[in-house]
């Protein structure tokens, strides 16, 4: 019976000491997805703003131009930061 008692209460710290790591595992990734959204819309904004500039200046094609590089870069920075999530997650 005494062991019985040791063996549970040995394998419910086990557990609970897992806990943890497989929490922080996804406090971090959840950061890593926030952290790309932010970037991701940070660079929109940054070709959006570039695009006004040469639509200001009455170059069309330039602004296009602008807001497409900006809109790859955004997908770039979500690629990032969706491969940082599942490595966080992986951990």
């Amino acid at each position: 019976m005494k062991i019985l008692v040791i063996a549970a209460i040995a394998i419910s710290f086990a557990f609970a000491g897992f806990y943890p790591v497989a929490l922080a595992g996804e406090t971090k990734a959840k950061g890593e997805e926030m952290k790309g959204e932010v970037k991701a819309d940070a660079e929109r904004a940054k070709g959006e703003a570039k695009g006004l500039k040469e639509d200001i200046k009455g170059n069309d094609m330039s602004a296009d131009m602008e807001r497409a590089k900006g809109k790859v870069k955004a997908d770039e920075q979500k690629a990032k930061a969706k491969v940082k999530e599942e490595k966080a997650r992986a951990q």
